[in-house]
This record gives C-alpha cells, sequence and structure tokens, in this order.
C-alpha cells in the first residue's frame, strides 16, 4: 500500500506543481532531509488566480536557522570521517527553506517524501523501490511540525525535531513517526507552574505565542495552575503578524492589570515583537516568568534597551559543549566557496556588501569572499544557543545509530540490507548510546528525550549586560517533591532586587482567620474571617476553621486550640475558704454546745430537754457541718458517693432527733391531762427506735441508689463554652430526689407536731424553738431547690453547701442558743423550781 500511495503523491507533484529544489545538498548513501526557515518571512503578493501563482520570495535572513543547518552539517561530517559509526557509508542531505510559511512546510514535506521525483516513471521497478530519504531533521516550530509530521507520519518516516515542544506532538495516533531531542511542553509547563507556586504567586497574567507551541503550552499551564490554587487574571494570545491595534490591546490589557507577575509561554520572534511594545510604553516592574524558547535568547536580551525583563526567570534546556561545533561554524569560508545562492545572501548579510552586481550605485562596500569574523558581533557569532545546537546534533546521531545496528556494521557495513523508513523509525526508538561529550540520548514511548531543565535568572551586570545565571534545576525523572530545586539566595529579581515580588489577589489569611470568597471573582480572590468561637485555624490560608476538641477551646488569637480550665469549687478560692471557715466554725460551735450541755447535764434545764436526744442531736449536726465539706474540692468517684450519701443521712439523723425532742415535748403535755398516760409509750427506747428507724429507711434509700445508679464524677462542657465544669452526675435523679422528699417529709412532720405544741404552758416546752428552726429548715430548703436548678457549675455546689449550713446553723441556735443563755448568763432560772412553773414569763 506505501509505495502505491507514493506512486500516487509523486504523479499529482509532477502534474500539479513544481518541483522543490533544496537550498543545500550533497549526495551520500544514505540521504538525510533538513527543513528550517533561513528567511523569517516573504513577500506578499496579491493573487489574482488568472495565472499560477508565482513562488513565494522569501526575505529577512535568520541567522539563528543557520546556526542549526550548520549543526546538523557538522554531525553528518562527522559520522562520515568516523571509523566506529557507519564506516564504509555516506550520508548525504538536503536542506530545505520554508521561509517560516506553513503553506511552503507543507510543499517541502512533499518534496522530501517524493526522494524519487526526478527519476524516470517508465524506471524498472519503481513502484517497489524504497524511497531515497530516510529521516528528516526539523523543524524549529511546533505548527509546522505538526503539519510535517502528518504527512511524514503516513509514510514512516522519521522526523527529529531539535525544538518543537509542543505536547500535542507526543500523540502518537496522529503523528507517529516524530521523534524530538527537546523535552515535551508536557513538562515544560508544569515545571512552570511549581515554579510559580514556589515563589507564592497565585495571582499571573499569562501572554502567548498563538499557535501550537503557544496555545497547547498554556493549557497545560493553566490545568497545573489550578490544581496548585494559582489564578490568571488574563490570558491573551497574539501572533507575531497580527495588527499592531491587537498588541496595543495587550498592552492594556497588561496596563490595567493588578497581577504582578507575567508567565510568557512565547516564541522568541514574538517576543521581539512584544519586546518593542512594551518598551515604547516603559512597562517595568513587572516579574517575567519565561519559557525555553525565549529566556536564554541572548538576541532578546540585547533588545531589552529598557530593562523590561530584569531578573525574569524560565526554564533553559540544560548547558551543553559540542567539541568542534563552534569552530566548525565561524569557518565559513567553504561556504561562499559552494557558489550556492542562499550562502551568498547570507555572506552580504552577515558582512553587510555586495558581491559585484551591474549597478553598485547605492553599494558602498562589494564583497571579496574573503571577509574576516574577527571583530563581528551578531546572532550568527553568537553561540549561546549551543544546547539547541546540541539537540540538532543528537538528532543526526540517532539516526547515524540506528543505521549502524540496522545494516549490522562492525568494522563494515552490509550494502545489501534494503532500507525503509519503518524499519529505521523502530531502530531510533529503541537507541541509547552517550555522545562524546558523554550525553545520554534515547526516547520514550512518546519519542521525547528525559525532560530536564536548568532554572534561568536574568541578572543585570554592568554596560546593560544580562547574565543568564543558572539557580536551580528541574529534573522530571526524580519524584514530585524532588523535581524542583532552588538556590533562593542568588535570585535576583525585577528593578534589581533582592525580595521576592509579592503578586497576590488577596493578601494571605494569616493563623485565626479563614478564607471566604469574592463574589464573581476567581478563587484566588477571597477576604478573611476570623474564626469563631471555639474554632481555630493554624495555617495560613486556611480554607475552613476546625473545631477544638470537646475538652479545649480557641485562644484569643483563634490560631490554637488551649485546654478549657477545669472550674469545680476548691479549697483554694475564696468562696471555697470561706465556706469551709463557716462548716468549721459550724462544728466548733456544735462542739462548745456540746461542752456546755455536758457540763451542765445534771442541771434541771438539760435534764429537763432529754438530754439524750440533745446529745444525739448536737452529735447529727457536728456531722451535717462535716458533711458539707465533702462537696469542696475536685469531684472524684468515692466524694460523689459520699458527699449525697453523707448529706442525706446525717440530716434525716438531725430531723429524727428533732422530730422525737418534739414528740416528747407533745407527748408529755398530753400524759399531764387525766386520765392520760401516753409517756409509757414513747419512752427513752421508743425515742431511740423510732431516731432508729427514721435513719434507716434514709440508709436503705441511700443503698439503693449507689447499687442502681450511683452519682459519679462528670465533666460539663455544656455550661460555659470556655471551661469544663467538674462536677457529680447524680447518677439516678430519681435517688437524689428521694433522699431530699423524705427529709423534707421529716422535717414538714416535725414542723407540724412543733407548730401543735407551740403554746403548750410549761417551761421547758422548747416547741417553739423547734417551730422556729423548723420554718428556717423549710424555707432554706424550698428556696434552695431553683437556686440549685440555675446556677451554673461550681455555683450549684455551693448554693447546696450554703443550703446545709444555714439549716445547720438554724437548728443549732434556735434550739440550743437560748438554753445556753439560760445556763451561762441566768442561771438562777436553771433550777427544779422556775422548770414546775407553768405559764411564768421567761
Amino acid at each position: 500500500v506505501t509505495p502505491m500511495i507514493h506512486f500516487l503523491y509523486l504523479i499529482l507533484k509532477i502534474q500539479l506543481g513544481d518541483t522543490e529544489i533544496p537550498q543545500l545538498s550533497k549526495d551520500g548513501d544514505i540521504i538525510l532531509g533538513g527543513i528550517f526557515y533561513f528567511h523569517s518571512s516573504w513577500k506578499s503578493r496579491e493573487n489574482t488566480y488568472t495565472q499560477k501563482p508565482l513562488p513565494l520570495e522569501c526575505i529577512s535572513l535568520n541567522f539563528r536557522e543557520f546556526q542549526f543547518a550548520q549543526a546538523m552539517l557538522f554531525a553528518i561530517e562527522e559520522v562520515n570521517n568516523s571509523t566506529d559509526l557507519l564506516p564504509g557509508i555516506s550520508l548525504g542531505y538536503k536542506i530545505y527553506d520554508t521561509c517560516g510559511s506553513l503553506i511552503r512546510s507543507i510543499k517541502v514535506a512533499l518534496a522530501l517524501n517524493n526522494g524519487n521525483a526526478n527519476m524516470s516513471l517508465t524506471s524498472e521497478g519503481q513502484c517497489s523501490r524504497p524511497v531515497q530519504m530516510q529521516a528528516v531533521m526539523g523543524e524549529t516550530s511546533s505548527s509546522p511540525s505538526t503539519a510535517i509530521a502528518t504527512i511524514l507520519g503516513a509514510f514512516h518516516i522519521p522526523l527529529i525535531s531539535h525544538f518543537a515542544t509542543c505536547a500535542c506532538l507526543s500523540d502518537k495516533t496522529k503523528y507517529s513517526s516524530f521523534l524530538r531531542t527537546v523535552p515535551s511542553d508536557y513538562y515544560q509547563s508544569r515545571a512552570l507552574a511549581h515554579l510559580v507556586k514556589y515563589f507564592g504567586w497565585n495571582w499571573v497574567g499569562a501572554v502567548r505565542t498563538n499557535d501550537d507551541y503557544g496555545n497547547n503550552g498554556m493549557a497545560t499551564f493553566t490545568e497545573i495552575a489550578e490544581q496548585l490554587g494559582i489564578c490568571l487574571e488574563y490570558s491573551v494570545s497574539f501572533f507575531r503578524t497580527d495588527s499592531s491595534e491587537k498588541i496595543q490591546k495587550i498592552i492594556k490589557t497588561v496596563k490595567a492589570s493588578t497581577a504582578k507577575v507575567i508567565v510568557a509561554f512565547l516564541s522568541h520572534r514574538d517576543m521581539e515583537v512584544l519586546i518593542h511594545e512594551l518598551s515604547d510604553h516603559n512597562l517595568t516592574g513587572y516579574q517575567w516568568v519565561g519559557s525555553e524558547s525565549w529566556i536564554f535568547d541572548s538576541q532578546i536580551a540585547a533588545m531589552d534597551k529598557n530593562h523590561i525583563l530584569d531578573g525574569a526567570i524560565g526554564l533553559s534546556i540544560p548547558k551543553a559543549q559540542v567539541t568542534g561545533l563552534q569552530e566548525f561554524m565561524l569557518d565559513i569560508k567553504p561556504l561562499i566557496l559552494s557558489n550556492n545562492e542562499l550562502f551568498k545572501e547570507f555572506w552580504e548579510a552577515l558582512f553587510r556588501c555586495k558581491f559585484k552586481q551591474p549597478k553598485l550605485a547605492e553599494i558602498q562596500k562589494e564583497c571579496t569572499g574573503y571577509e574576516d569574523l574577527t571583530g563581528v558581533e551578531n546572532s550568527f557569532t553568537d553561540m549561546s544557543l549551543m544546547p539547541i545546537f546540541n539537540n540538532v546534533y543528537k538528532g543526526v546521531y540517532a539516526v547515524a545509530h540506528a543505521l549502524h545496528n540496522i545494516l549490522s556494521c562492525n568494522k563494515t557495513c552490509n550494502n545489501n540490507v534494503q532500507l525503509y523508513p519503518y524499519t529505521i523509525l523502530q531502530h531510533i526508538q529503541k537507541i541509547h548510546f552517550k555522545t562524546k561529550e558523554g550525553d545520554e540520548v534515547y526516547f520514550n514511548e512518546n519519542g521525547d528525550p528525559p525532560a530536564k531543565y536548568e532554572i534561568i535568572n536574568w541578572q543585570p551586570r554592568e554596560n546593560n549586560i544580562v547574565s543568564f545565571v543558572t539557580v536551580g534545576l528541574y529534573d522530571a525523572s526524580f519524584p514530585t517533591e524532588k523535581q524542583l530545586s532552588l538556590q533562593s539566595d542568588s535570585l535576583i529579581w525585577t528593578h534589581s532586587s533582592r525580595h521576592v515580588p509579592v503578586s497576590l489577589c488577596s493578601e494571605k489569611c494569616p493563623p485565626g482567620t479563614r478564607k471566604i470568597l469574592q463574589k464573581g471573582k476567581p478563587v484566588c480572590c477571597y477576604d478573611c474571617i476570623r474564626c469563631a468561637e471555639g474554632e481555630m485555624s493554624n495555617s495560613t490560608d486556611a480554607v475552613s476553621c476546625v473545631r477544638c476538641p470537646p475538652e479545649s477551646w480557641s485562644n484569643m488569637r483563634r490560631d490554637a486550640c488551649v485546654r478549657k480550665e477545669a472550674e469545680f469549687l476548691s479549697f483554694e478560692e475564696i468562696m471555697g475558704i470561706l465556706l469551709t471557715s463557716a462548716a468549721i466554725f459550724g462544728t466548733c460551735l456544735t462542739a462548745a454546745v456540746a461542752f456546755i450541755f455536758y457540763k451542765h447535764r445534771k442541771t434541771p434545764l438539760v435534764r429537763a430537754n432529754n438530754s439524750e436526744l440533745s446529745f444525739l442531736l448536737l452529735f447529727s449536726l457536728t456531722l451535717c457541718f462535716l458533711c458539707s465539706l465533702t462537696f469542696i474540692g475536685q469531684p472524684s468517684e468515692w466524694s460523689c458517693m459520699l458527699r449525697h450519701t453523707a448529706f442525706g443521712v446525717t440530716f434525716v439523723l438531725c430531723i429524727s432527733c428533732v422530730l422525737g425532742k418534739t414528740m416528747v415535748v407533745l407527748m408529755a403535755f398530753k400524759a399531764t391531762l387525766p386520765g392520760r398516760n401516753t409517756m409509757k409509750w414513747f419512752g427513752p427506747t421508743q425515742q431511740r427506735l423510732s431516731v432508729l428507724g427514721f435513719t434507716l429507711i434514709q440508709v436503705i434509700i441511700c443503698i439503693l441508689w449507689l447499687t442502681i445508679s450511683p452519682p459519679f464524677p462528670s465533666k460539663n462542657f455544656k455550661e460555659f463554652k470556655d471551661k469544663i465544669i467538674l462536677e457529680c452526675a447524680l447518677g439516678s435523679a430519681v435517688g437524689f430526689w428521694s433522699v431530699l422528699g423524705y427529709i423534707g417529709l421529716l422535717a414538714l412532720l416535725c414542723f407540724t407536731f412543733a407548730f401543735l405544741a407551740r403554746k403548750l404552758p410549761d417551761n421547758f416546752n422548747e416547741a417553739k424553738f423547734i417551730t422556729f428552726s423548723m420554718l428556717i429548715f423549710c424555707a432554706v430548703w424550698i428556696a434552695f431547690i431553683p437556686a440549685y436548678v440555675s446556677s451554673p457549675g461550681k455555683f450549684s455546689v455551693a448554693v447546696e453547701i450554703f443550703a446545709i449550713l444555714a439549716s445547720s446553723f438554724g437548728l443549732l441556735i434556735c434550739i440550743f442558743i437560748p438554753k445556753c443563755y439560760i445556763m451561762l448568763l441566768k442561771p438562777e432560772k436553771n433550777t427544779k423550781k422556775n422548770m414546775m412553773v407553768k405559764g411564768a414569763p421567761r
């Protein structure tokens, strides 16, 4: 099928078009093609469509492409002179000029494909004979390369480019025979995005060439940038042939923007156009990030008279050296001796002279052919593009090594092997060798070499000279986190500053705040909102605040969670000291009363008021005062169980004693009535049993409470946001309220009996005092319930302690202090006679 397609192309070529003639050629056993644009443009003509269009008239000689062609010729000559590589086989070449025209690039590709076009169609074996062109070197740009690769790919002719970096060319389904010795922009775009991220720039502008190189490269950069949180304020494109109005529009966009960093994915020719416009408007102060196409171009640096690009940073092909190449390039006398019209034009442009012509009126200098390059400074004598020359050199050697393997060369090569481009393509894809300089050459499955870039920084020197200083390296073969390495200390930025420029849509949100997007703007534009109470963010530009754990709370700056202060009623704080003092004072006062009663135990007043119950009541009051101390201090498992049960049992014991005393008074009065003998039913034994019985009931309630669901220490996070309340959870609320309810029931019963006996006429009748004490007791505990429920934290414990102390003091003062007053200050009333007088005033 392939020979038939080739034959059809050949016929169409002969019938419909003129034969393309190579600008440079040399015979050899094996021919390599070359595609360069020795001219950057052409004269535009208006077609009338009444006659066949004339061939393009190329203008604007491009010295750089001459350098690339020279690198190819040097490599071919070196291979031909080698005894180790392709011995006995000579390589020839056919090199074409495309003038920078895409249409001409396609015509040249067809010309290279039809290597047998000048042979007779009647020659024997024409259809079965392989094509003469085995591989093609070129093109420099991506867009022409896509067109050429599409044509040559159909015939499997290898196309090896030295500078076409578009990632699109790695697609083997479209460009099956394309290979290159320069890394794909797939890696460069990612490297540029990570470089921008490294310096914290998240608000950048973008300018690109409007072709495959710029559009595909910037598309990948934009995709990765979005993943890294980088926003593009604008992304504009242009081509060098665009109108001045369009380029002016780009300048206005840059001026109106707030981004101080500009990523320029431009070819060197487009950058030349842009730098002129930037200089005219003196747009300095921007930090430029450049692609490899222009970042290490000395011509661009020389054009930057206004220091627009000072401090620029970008990716460059690693520096390289090819021994002997510079001398070969600068030895140009053989060029003019070749009598080639292209070389004559090149010579005239190089030395600004003219070879002898009929009209020399306007020519100030005539070319002799013996001019010397000494002292000539232009883009041809500039060797700064040696890395690209090395790419051309490696491309030729890749083909040579593939041919060497196919021809089974050792000391000689097998000339009987029939060569086909497809076979050569397969072998090129598998080659792996080192150049004489030690560079490894091989291709991956996409026809791309290893991706490695140097990071270049434009550093201005004296005399308006710019140095391209290597400040880092990007190697895609390393793990992601190690691919980019930089020496940040040696960087110089725009305006020769040593400080990294800032390019942000919004200032970074400090720790303690979170970002909230501004409506209708990119994600890089946001406001900083302080974290709410109980939340924190400890990183810059936090998207959200993190809620602190239950036992922690945010600090004032909201940038950390600090452990909440544990709050409980302690012995060290003022409230705890006061309550402890009151409890101790009450205990001491009770002990003093007990001492007084004991000292006067044989007096009528003590004997008349049931001394046994009085001492038991004083003992129970002492326990009541002391049990309040169990409520102070950090709750523990034992203190929680003890405080409530001790409180419940001691108060029941106390109320039982008061109830017993009340019953004694009431029964004593009933016993004095005629025909009544009730005291026999309420003697000392019955009194003891009643106290024991009433107390035993409370003990049983407490045991059931502790068995079923006892109180336990707990942490209350709900009461206060920034504090932990250490408290005793009730366990069973029924148990707690049963204990309180039983105490209240006894108190109410005691109050009722005392109230009934309050007007009995006996001087020893203490029912009035018991009534007052029970009134105080009930009032305190009735007030306790709402106060306890509504008091927060440790204050609820303080309320409970206050209720215990208040009710205890009420009982002690109302029942015992009047008696102590008589015993100590009115001893004359402490007589049996006085006790027996009924109704006598006291």
